[in-house]
């Protein structure tokens, strides 16, 4: 259940970062990408919290936190990918 959930907040997550920042017409959309991002961005969140000191070991990120990460994530990929588009 435990994985079920993390998916089910993942995809709420990743459904928030997206409204808060789209991006433009050439990132990937879909209901697996949007789900994987929010994910990673809990994951990115509680990594991040727990090299900081704000959560340990252990104790993973909130549900706001996982939208912080999230955009993080999103803020990363728009950079690379906002590169590899200029150089050519």
């Amino acid at each position: 259940m435990s994985i079920l959930w993390t998916i089910i907040i993942g995809f709420i997550v990743g459904v928030i970062a997206k409204l808060i920042m789209p991006g433009n017409k050439t990132e990937p959309k879909g209901f697996i990408l949007t789900t994987i991002l929010g994910i990673v961005g809990a994951f990115v969140a509680t990594y991040l919290g727990q090299a900081v000191g704000w959560y340990t070991p252990g104790e993973s990120a909130g549900f706001i936190g996982g939208v912080v990460g999230a955009i993080i994530v999103l803020f990363v990929y728009g950079l690379f990918a906002g590169r590899q588009g200029r150089t050519a």
